[in-house]
């Protein structure tokens, strides 16, 4: 054997043991990044209160403290019939009845509706488009998600946030009947009340909010 095979035989070992170490920063660093994209391609549903958020919500800071469910927040689970929270027994009279009776023949196939977010008071509803423009980097962008108190459904009662998504499917093909409509493409949770569409079937969706005539106020 030549005399230098055991300083070849080392060098092999070491180089190896680099290019096992170089492969698993490589790994490390892929799947930090596909976190960081997954997370940017979907905005956090905790966060604004914006998405679904399977069957419940989470609660939000507001300047003065933490949004109680005095301020809308609901916590996990809430059904529609559940005349305990703010964010429920505060939505227009013609909405809850409407989402109710909904709720009643869901159940029928099985399914429950949730209310992930319902009514909201005006400082929770600030603090969520606050919130958002940080999410966001604008107010261009964050006036796609959420609302100014002032031109917020929410704040007005006159919209509800629902899950899960099996209940999103049902009141996309069933609301009309109700008088329960999807108002957004990008938002499919979101259920505003109109009566007429008992009859004439939903109105047409906007893209986002952006477009909505009512949020230009």
């Amino acid at each position: 054997m030549s005399r230098n095979a055991p300083s070849r035989s080392r060098a092999r070992t070491t180089l190896l043991a680099a290019v096992v170490g170089l492969l698993v920063v490589v790994i490390a660093a892929a799947v930090m990044l596909g976190s960081t994209l997954a997370s940017s391609a979907f905005p956090a549903t905790g966060a604004f209160g914006e998405r679904p958020r399977g069957e419940g919500g989470t609660a939000m800071a507001v300047s003065d403290g933490a949004a109680t469910e005095a301020d809308g927040v609901l916590p996990d689970g809430v059904s529609v019939f559940d005349d305990r929270y703010p964010g429920v027994v505060n939505l227009d009279p013609e909405l809850l009845g409407a989402l109710r009776a909904a709720a009643s023949d869901a159940a029928d196939s099985g399914i429950e509706v949730f209310v992930n977010s319902g009514w909201r008071s005006p400082a929770y509803q600030e603090h969520l488009l606050e919130e958002a423009v940080v999410e966001y980097g604008s107010e261009a962008e964050a006036a796609r998600w959420v609302a100014t108190a002032a031109t917020s459904s929410h704040v007005a009662g006159t919209a509800v946030d629902v899950g899960s998504y099996d209940a999103i499917d049902w009141l996309q093909e069933h609301g009309a009947r109700y008088g329960l409509c999807p108002t957004y493409d990008n938002e499919p949770w979101h259920f505003e009340p109109h009566p007429e569409a008992i009859d004439q079937g939903c109105p047409a969706k906007y893209w986002d909010p952006t477009q909505d005539p009512r949020m230009q106020g």
